[in-house]
């Protein structure tokens, strides 16, 4: 179902841009020496290094600036260089026409997660992994992982065991992200049809009680009944209130699924974490959960 994006070679050109929070240019800087050397053909948008305000740039120019990319055809991958908040400003506003037509990579997390479900509504791919905010504190795995990924070279990833996992195997399309914003688009015109996928979620900085009240969402919107297995990465910082809610998010998580025979793997090496693995959203992946860990890889 999904067309095939081309994986990058060596000398393709790759375009660093700032859809949602302003960046520092040591950062990017740091970033764009670092593809460089990976052999890429590397450009900094023109607004990348704005500031207005939280954001890189106005509406306007963030628009410009991914909407120029995406219509490039010298373009084979887009990296966002930061989340915050700002893509979900900008979504609906971008003309998709050339990227239907010429698909291409487009890669990062957190906030971004907005238009790794506008891609997988379109029936593309497309890569969860780190951003140029965090390439300096990343692992080598991290960074590997998201290169492997744009040149075709994806490999399996292998999970410690985790005793508060769900044992099982199950296939299906890997798609998610970070879990407030698949939330935050529940009920919208870019929710998934979750039928049948693996979900992959990870999260930043919540109370836990939220978490609770958004797997709540998931669940009386029938995601949690549609999808074939379950993948938690970090659940980075998370915070409990004066007087304890008196639960851990994984006893949080388990609770909305205790009737739900689906694999469940815990600690995934994704997210607001220095080991950020690289995922390729809308891509056929198998999961194998059991006494000795977890495994993810790609169908052929």
């Amino acid at each position: 179902m999904n067309q095939t994006i081309k994986p990058l070679k060596k000398g393709d050109k790759i375009v660093i841009l700032a859809p949602a929070k302003a960046i520092d240019k040591a950062s990017v800087e740091f970033a764009e020496k670092l593809l460089q050397k990976r052999g890429f053909d590397v450009v900094v948008s023109e607004h990348c290094l704005g500031q207005h305000h939280y954001f890189s740039g106005t509406e306007a120019e963030r628009l410009q600036d991914f909407q120029r990319a995406i219509d490039d055809e010298s373009v084979s991958a887009i990296i966002c260089a930061r989340g915050g908040y700002g893509c979900i400003q900008i979504v609906d506003k971008i003309q998709w026409a050339s990227f239907l037509r010429q698909p291409k990579w487009i890669v990062g997390y957190s906030d971004v997660t907005v238009f790794h479900q506008k891609i997988q509504k379109m029936g593309l791919q497309s890569i969860h992994a780190t951003m140029p905010l965090n390439f300096k504190k990343n692992s080598n795995e991290a960074i590997d992982s998201m290169v492997g990924a744009l040149t075709g070279n994806a490999t399996s990833i292998t999970v410690p065991y985790d005793y508060h996992n769900k044992e099982g195997y199950c296939k299906g399309e890997l798609v998610g992200g970070n879990l407030s914003i698949i939330y935050s688009l529940i009920g919208t015109n870019d929710q998934l049809d979750f039928t049948n996928k693996i979900l992959f979620i990870e999260d930043l900085a919540e109370q836990l009680y939220n978490i609770d009240r958004m797997f709540y969402a998931l669940s009386k919107s029938s995601v949690l009944d549609k999808i074939n297995g379950l993948i938690i990465g970090g659940m980075t910082d998370l915070k409990d209130t004066e007087i304890s809610i008196g639960r851990s998010y994984q006893e949080i998580i388990l609770s909305h699924l205790a009737y739900k025979n689906i694999p469940v793997c815990f600690n995934f090496p994704a997210g607001h974490i220095a080991d950020n693995r690289a995922l390729i959203f809308g891509k056929n992946t198998k999961l194998d959960v059991s006494s000795s860990g977890a495994v993810l890889n790609y169908s052929k």
